[in-house]
């Protein structure tokens, strides 16, 4: 009974790529010390695969009475939209969406 507990981890989400830079979800960033499961993106060079940055998209707040695994919201799907300002949007299981200014990498949840 305690296996139907745990939690089954989250789909691959389909990286984005514009301009010559990729973006992906990343999924798992506890195990690179990023504090928390989800919520996260990277951004690589499309031609050589070079990370250049990673961004927390959105906090996730841990209950420590609860499992950790129960509580991890990860990324369900990135697109760019905009016709002038280009942007990443990022949509979380919870249905949350955030918008990613591209230029300062400034996230705002939208409402």
């Amino acid at each position: 009974m305690e296996d139907a507990k745990k939690r089954i981890g989250p789909k691959r989400v389909a990286p984005v790529t514009h301009q010559g830079i990729r973006y992906e979800a990343l999924q798992w960033g506890k195990t690179r010390d990023l504090g928390q499961n989800g919520g996260h993106i990277e951004a690589f060079d499309a031609r050589t695969n070079r990370s250049l940055w990673t961004l927390k998209v959105y906090d996730i707040t841990y209950d420590p009475d609860e499992e950790p695994d129960a509580q991890d919201v990860f990324i369900t799907k990135l697109w760019v939209s905009g016709l002038v300002q280009k942007r990443l949007m990022v949509e979380n299981e919870r249905g949350e969406r955030f918008t990613i200014n591209l230029k300062d990498r400034s996230v705002q949840r939208e409402k």
